[in-house]
């Protein structure tokens, strides 16, 4: 018998995170199957797991293949309608599935999720994911309730469902069989955007992605990696880079040759604040890139014979950088809405 929804946590090295978030999951996702996948962790976690919480099921990954790869291992082991990916360093809240289930019974939507807030400071959006995710024309996302490093103050001004371009892999509601038929994860980003380029392959399928604000969960955010990390500046800017060149629908050197330009420059700002880590990481990133060019060139391929009509609604046809840093648009609710598809 398939259960509706699995909720599945990817843990490693999270024993912290299961002692303070595990419980009050358990508590408000009566009628779910809670299930912790552990990435090869090396500390106590799946002992402390077993001791404590003996009736939720474990499956132990061989190896800590990040977040990709960690979460397709452990979904082949999982049976049921839904997936319901979740952090091990988030805090729900009393009745936020139902919403997120709710929205799903329209058979059209592959995937959504709920509004992210900071635990740290409550009344504050956090950073992946807010309230719902959004691209830009040269494919930079941000979000509802946070622009680059601008986070806003959760007033209630996005408390409306609406159609979005990604859902934050924080805490993602998605179809079981769509995420096995659009291939899962890819692997080889590791982790950071992933759930951006599986979203994309969903929309090519003419699919949609929700944001459902009246859900509510509050995430630390960087628990395994923190957001000024150089090891975070690296995935993000390759992994850009993987995701524009299997997805890109157009001439695709052109592009990449003025992504090029801007993450130059993104670089040269580094170095000129003497952060060499980061301009290290933005180099390195490109360096790997073209390592992998000819393998994403094939995947980009495959992904055309797969598509059928793309549903670009969240795609914002301005560019966000000329729009937050020249024209101090620095909220979402400053952008033009008539760029947005």
């Amino acid at each position: 018998m398939i259960n509706q929804t699995a909720i599945v946590i990817l843990n490693w090295n999270g024993k912290k995170f299961l002692e303070q978030f595990l419980p009050t999951v358990i508590k408000h996702s009566l009628g779910a199957n809670v299930i912790v996948a552990d990435n090869d962790s090396t500390d106590d976690s799946v002992s402390y797991l077993k001791d404590k919480f003996p009736d939720i099921r474990i499956i132990q990954n061989d190896s800590n293949g990040g977040f990709a790869k960690g979460y397709n291992d452990a979904l082949e082991h999982v049976d049921a309608e839904f997936y319901l990916l979740l952090n091990s360093d988030i805090e729900v809240t009393e009745n936020w599935l139902a919403p997120l289930l709710d929205i799903m019974k329209d058979k059209s939507v592959a995937a959504c999720q709920p509004k992210v807030k900071s635990f740290a400071t409550r009344d504050e959006f956090e950073h992946a994911g807010a309230s719902g995710g959004f691209l830009d024309i040269n494919y930079f996302p941000f979000c509802r309730g946070r622009m680059f490093n601008t986070v806003e103050t959760d007033n209630g001004q996005y408390d409306h469902a609406t159609e979005i371009f990604w859902a934050t892999g924080a805490c993602l509601l998605i179809r079981s069989k769509l995420f096995h038929a659009a291939g899962g994860f890819d692997e080889d980003f590791f982790a950071h955007m992933e759930e951006i380029d599986l979203c994309w392959r969903l929309k090519r399928a003419n699919h949609k992605i929700f944001a459902v604000p009246q859900s509510v969960v509050y995430h630390i955010g960087g628990g395994t990696l923190p957001y000024s990390s150089p090891r975070k500046t690296y995935l993000n800017f390759r992994n850009s880079l993987f995701m524009i060149t299997k997805n890109h629908q157009g001439i695709l050197l052109f592009r990449l040759m003025w992504r090029g330009v801007i993450d130059g420059i993104a670089a040269m700002s580094f170095l000129f604040k003497g952060e060499f880590s980061q301009f290290g990481a933005v180099f390195k990133s490109h360096m790997a890139y073209y390592g992998k060019i000819g393998k994403f060139l094939r995947k980009r391929k495959e992904l055309k014979k797969w598509q059928t009509e793309f549903n670009d609604a969240g795609h914002f046809k301005g560019n966000i950088l000329w729009n937050y840093y020249a024209k101090g648009a620095s909220v979402f609710s400053k952008l033009n809405k008539r760029l947005f598809k």
